[in-house]
């Protein structure tokens, strides 16, 4: 079904692989096409609870674009390629199951934008991050420059992006771009322990959390109003009653997703 991307369901999570190690796992128009058919998945199938997007091969989870691409773009088709990264990325954002992203290696330019849309990002000791589109003449494209001011702060994410350096994975960590810093061997583990534990609770409420997060940074909605109806359509779920009942008679909630 797939060139560029692999996919594998393990343990109720889809473990999406970015598959081009030749080229660092470099996104292109192919990538991206596939990538947005994978998150597809994870949206409608029942079987899966959550997703893990990573590189194929220890260099790299993406190093960036293809920029081969780039060179005969106009101003209307470069806005038009930013516009699909928008909207592929944005469906990462958005989706009500947990998407992980297991940094291993190069995360840069469209890369780490990837890496950013993702709900949190675990980063191996090897890998490094930078949005470095200046040295092209050209900045981040697919949410890059909101994404990256939004998790680190204003003053760090220019100093980034303008400068094009990259930062270690004990940086992001102190930055606060990534949870954690694993060793390359323990960097999926580490993702599906944690997928796990967030298996295990009420799936319909971890939709809503995400809904409520990515609220706080849409600066066209009220975030405050959709935290306040989300709770109170909580209390319409199947999932709220075994919750409250389970703590009430002191034994393991059983969650339904419904």
């Amino acid at each position: 079904m797939y060139h560029t991307i692999k996919t594998e369901l393990r343990d109720n999570t889809l473990f999406i692989y970015i598959n081009r190690p030749d080229k660092l796992n470099a996104l292109n128009q192919q990538v991206m096409s596939e990538l947005a058919l994978a998150i597809d998945e994870v949206y409608s199938n029942k079987d899966i609870r959550s997703a893990v997007i990573t590189g194929e091969g220890e260099k790299a989870f993406v190093a960036g674009a293809d920029i081969s691409e780039f060179l005969e773009l106009s101003d209307q088709q470069g806005a038009e390629l930013a516009k699909k990264g928008h909207v592929v990325f944005k469906h990462i954002e958005d989706c009500p199951k947990p998407v992980i992203a297991a940094v291993n290696g190069f995360a840069l330019g469209g890369g780490c934008e990837l890496a950013m849309a993702c709900h949190f990002r675990i980063a191996s000791t090897n890998a490094k991050f930078g949005q470095p589109e200046v040295n092209l003449g050209l900045i981040p494209g697919y949410g890059g420059t909101q994404r990256l001011t939004t998790l680190i702060g204003k003053g760090k994410a220019l100093e980034l992006m303008m400068t094009g350096d990259m930062i270690k994975a004990d940086e992001a960590l102190q930055w606060g771009l990534v949870n954690y810093v694993v060793a390359p061997a323990d960097l999926l583990p580490k993702a599906t322990e944690l997928l796990q534990k967030i298996h295990t609770k009420a799936p319909l409420a971890i939709a809503r959390v995400i809904k409520c997060a990515n609220a706080a940074q849409n600066y066209e909605v009220d975030g405050f109003e959709i935290e306040l109806n989300e709770f109170g359509a909580c209390f319409a779920t199947k999932d709220m009653q075994e919750g409250a009942s389970a703590f009430v008679q002191k034994r393991p909630a059983v969650f339904t997703g419904e």
